[in-house]
């Protein structure tokens, strides 16, 4: 599984003109699911999600998480995070889960997060074609990849 998490002051994506998820202070986080990922990656990567301590504390230095800080989650698909472009221009999505197994991994991520973590979380619409607009904040952007677990 991999992960593209930006801090954010709000984040929203639209469908077809019609907001679908909004959020503000937390995280845009794009999910892009392998065909090799299971559901302890999920487990794996937004346990370290929620805990990244990127938040400003009191004295203006990233040590807080999202826990700490009551932030928010705005969630969405994107199986693109798996291209390869090792061969030509055109990129190839081969690495990428079939929309099945994505979506049946993507829903257990929405409610990982707000079961075990009492976390908001806001989303697209799986497999839509979305338009995610953001306010960066720092700009903070890391990646978190579950099979990369440095």
């Amino acid at each position: 599984m991999r992960a593209v998490v930006q801090l954010v002051k709000e984040s929203s994506v639209k469908v077809e003109g019609n907001v679908t998820g909004e959020i503000k202070n937390g995280f845009l986080v794009l999910l892009g699911i392998s065909h090799e990922d299971e559901e302890s990656d999920v487990i794996w990567a937004l346990d370290k999600l929620v805990k990244l301590r990127v938040f400003n504390d009191d004295n203006g230095k990233m040590n807080k998480s999202l826990i700490d800080t009551n932030g928010a989650v705005l969630l969405v698909s994107q199986f693109t995070l798996f291209a390869s472009i090792k061969k030509g221009n055109r990129p190839s999505f081969i690495k990428a889960a079939s929309p099945e197994l994505a979506n049946k991994l993507y829903d257990f991520a929405v409610n990982y997060l707000k079961n075990k973590y009492k976390i908001k979380v806001e989303t697209g619409v799986f497999g839509a074609m979305m338009e995610v607009s953001l306010i960066n904040y720092g700009p903070v952007t890391i990646t978190i990849d579950s099979k990369n677990r440095e």
